[in-house]
């Protein structure tokens, strides 16, 4: 037996389809889909409303399940619109492959093997960055990204960004997505990792065509500006809402003693700069900028190479059962800076007084913030002096 014929065999027993999304790539959608067809029966092709040859090429196919789109509407809607035709036909699992012709069918079977060891997970199809043929504007748009997934996951991935993926189509169901261009393969990612979905990757080969002979439907300015509003919304999302879900996911016995002694006690970093992330994370925790205090916590952590974990469970400070106590003291220690007393009662909230309580509490915030990260860092030596904290040694 191939292994064409194996591959085909493990799509038909793990419920997996494939789906090409895909606009105005004539020049090389026929060749993709024959060499897709090699490997599986089951193909998916939404045409996102292409003007060239497309239709004619489709039509050259009988045994293609075709989705047709009247005008062009973006990649993330061909792909929620095939992810719905592939649920409807009873499919598990979609793996994407672009119709530009930069990914290699032979990959199939990694993601399948992928699929069946790890079942129901996200599996990412991670691209040789480094590679000769690879664009520098990809390769600083990717790490762009994998800072920012990061941020609003603590999960690392080395490609978040290339689109030869498998996706658990049926538990992508029950989950809100709105994408419906470029930024919609950061949103599933991030919010199926929100959802406890495990989002993983696996090697690919990546074949990038001559300058001149590649097509790219990206549009820098309109597609940047779409993702940046993107991120800043899921930070604003991850740090009010899902961070400390997934945080406290993690609390088992098993979870806390590994972080404890991989992450925190048994780093490299020294007492000192382990102090310095416990104060850190406190200050971003506290200070007023609500929506952007992990976010900004973590990108601090990474510029000033501070230890991430301690930087971002002390930031965490600001989960919501703390915010009662975090505004209130904030409040409190602006009245003893300004010296004035504030009436926060419901009968005066919608008055100028509210002025008054919000410049208060900004002030109180603060300083707050800046005593609790010196109070924080304080402690935190001495206790390490105290248990006479030693760090240990890089290997290498």
């Amino acid at each position: 037996m191939t292994d064409k014929e194996i591959t085909k065999i493990k799509f038909k027993w793990l419920h997996v389809c494939v789906l090409i999304p895909t606009y105005n790539n004539a020049a090389t959608l026929k060749n993709v889909i024959n060499n897709t067809l090699e490997y599986c029966d089951d193909v998916i092709v939404v045409n996102d409303g292409a003007t060239d040859s497309t239709p004619q090429i489709l039509q050259q196919f009988d045994n293609l399940n075709i989705v047709n789109h009247r005008k062009n509407i973006g990649k993330g809607m061909a792909l929620r619109n095939g992810f719905k035709k592939a649920v409807e036909m009873g499919f598990d699992y979609v793996i994407t492959i672009d119709s530009d012709g930069q990914h290699f069918p032979e990959d199939f079977i990694d993601f399948l093997d992928k699929a069946e060891e790890q079942p129901g997970s996200l599996i990412i199809g991670a691209r040789n960055m480094g590679a000769d043929n690879v664009p520098g504007k990809s390769t600083f748009g990717n790490k762009f990204s994998n800072f920012w997934f990061w941020a609003e996951t603590h999960i690392k991935l080395p490609d978040t960004q290339s689109g030869f993926r498998l996706y658990p189509v049926k538990k992508l169901e029950k989950i809100f997505l709105f994408g419906t261009k470029f930024e919609f393969e950061i949103e599933v990612i991030v919010k199926a990792a929100w959802r406890g979905i495990s989002v993983i990757s696996i090697p690919i080969k990546i074949f990038y065509a001559p300058k001149e002979e590649r097509v790219s439907h990206f549009k820098v300015g309109r597609d940047s500006v779409r993702i940046s509003l993107l991120n800043t919304y899921l930070v604003i999302l991850a740090a009010l809402f899902w961070r400390p879900v997934m945080l406290t996911r993690k609390f088992t016995w098993t979870n806390i003693k590994r972080v404890w002694k991989e992450d925190i006690v048994a780093a490299h970093e020294t007492a000192m700069m382990k102090s310095v992330s416990v104060g850190v994370g406190l200050f971003f925790g506290i200070v007023p900028i609500w929506g952007f205090q992990f976010g900004l916590a973590i990108l601090a952590a990474y510029l000033l190479k501070l230890n991430k974990v301690i930087v971002g469970v002390s930031a965490n400070i600001s989960v919501p059962p703390m915010i009662p106590f975090i505004l209130y003291f904030s409040v409190k220690t602006g009245e003893i800076v300004l010296n004035e007393k504030v009436n926060l009662s419901l009968s005066k909230m919608l008055s100028v007084q509210t002025l008054k309580n919000v410049y208060v509490y900004v002030i109180g915030a603060c300083v707050l913030s800046v005593v609790a990260a010196m109070a924080g860092f304080v402690l935190t030596f001495l206790l390490l002096k105290i248990f006479k904290y030693n760090p240990k040694q890089k290997n290498g």
